[in-house]
């Protein structure tokens, strides 16, 4: 309370120094006047002498004499005129003005912070903010301390790594793929951290696997054959590129060799049932066999099924892809909670060339998410870098 008390004297003696001239009475006019007068007589002798020093000729002389005293006389004749009552009047008004403006703009100052203000808020600086029990702070508080950290030493991996998982969870996608980035330069290259590099390189493509991404997955693939994560981003590319065949392989081997109990089993047999709808569930192998045997047990296309594939002529190529969009389109119909899939549509309608049908599906996809803001960004993001307008 101190300190809205201290506040508010200060606020006050603001306002008297800014008002306080209005409540004065103007210099007295006669005082001003006969200032003016003795400029002039001045101005007199001033001419006199330099008549008398041959400076100006006698009708020059005469002429500025004649000028001056006729101001002289101006000025005299004015000094004579009063107006008693206008001055008390225009005085009167000008210390009314200061009183309402010294009342009025405090407390108008203060209703509009306590309407809108927080008054009953402690002052909470980004100093204080920042040093803060750990309880008590905020995620933005603590990224922004990270920051502030790593803009003063660049060349901390630890930190870079440390921030990138929380950018990826807040949505900062570009600065997730720095800081792994940075991360990779200063700690070295390992399986984890290129597979999470290209996670990040994916979430800021909107969902689609890139030529970049695709070379970080495989560089971590390089590293471990096993890694969960470059697997699924693999097996997703090859989706993307219309290699439904190769996406099933993949995901079927990542099935039956995952655990019972392994958490990305669900999001790979959801990713396993889009491509091949028909195919049974795969159940894991027990006991769990080597990595290389699981892929040699699990289901998958035959030889005989791969060869037939690549004998397809391009007509039939384009009618396995036509039936695998209609496919996708056909379940979005009865299951339009699926947002990647809404993605995957709008793009595969793209690569088709039919923009009609794309737009059609980027308008269906806004009305299927509703009002969920943040996916409507990522979608509009997404048809605006394909070319789509609602």
């Amino acid at each position: 309370m101190s300190l809205f008390l201290i506040l508010a004297l200060m606020t006050a003696a603001a306002i008297f120094a800014v008002l306080w001239p209005l409540s004065r009475r103007p210099p007295d006019e006669a005082v001003a006047k006969g200032q003016e007068l003795a400029v002039y007589r001045d101005q007199l002798d001033e001419i006199e002498r330099d008549r008398r020093s041959g400076l100006i000729g006698d009708s020059e002389a005469e002429a500025a004499r004649i000028e001056i005293s006729r101001r002289l006389l101006a000025a005299a004749e004015s000094s004579g005129e009063r107006e008693p009552a206008a001055a008390p009047s225009s005085l009167w008004r000008r210390r009314a003005a200061a009183l309402v403006a010294l009342l009025l703009l405090p407390a108008v100052s203060v209703t509009l912070y306590l309407r809108w203000g927080s008054p009953q808020f402690p002052g909470a600086p980004l100093a204080g903010r920042l040093n803060a029990p750990l309880e008590n702070r905020t995620i933005e508080s603590m990224v922004a301390q990270v920051e502030a950290h790593l803009e003063k030493n660049p060349d901390d991996g630890q930190g870079w790594q440390v921030v990138a998982p929380v950018y990826m969870r807040m949505g900062r996608f570009n600065d997730a793929v720095r800081a792994r980035a940075n991360t990779i330069r200063l700690m070295g290259s390992t399986a984890e951290r290129e597979a999470d590099l290209g996670e990040a390189q994916v979430a800021a493509a909107n969902g689609v696997v890139t030529a970049d991404a695709k070379a970080t997955f495989q560089r971590a693939l390089k590293a471990d054959a096993h890694n969960v994560k470059a697997q699924y981003f693999t097996g997703l590319a090859a989706e993307q590129d219309g290699q439904s065949e190769e996406a099933a392989r993949i995901w079927r081997a990542m099935l039956a060799a995952a655990p019972d109990d392994a958490p990305y089993r669900p999001l790979i047999q959801r990713s396993l049932a889009r491509v091949a709808p028909d195919a049974p569930a795969v159940e894991p192998v027990a006991p769990a066999p080597a990595p290389k045997q699981a892929i040699l047990a699990a289901p998958g296309p035959t030889q005989e099924d791969m060869a037939a594939a690549q004998e397809m002529t391009p007509e039939q190529r384009q009618q396995m892809v036509r039936g695998m969009v209609d496919r996708l389109a056909e379940r979005l119909k009865s299951d339009s909670s699926d947002f990647e899939g809404w993605l995957r549509l709008v793009r595969a309608y793209v690569v088709m060339g039919e923009t009609q049908k794309a737009r059609e599906a980027f308008i269906s996809a806004r009305a299927a998410i509703g009002n969920d803001a943040e996916k409507r960004k990522r979608l509009d993001e997404f048809a605006k870098g394909l070319g789509i307008e609602g």
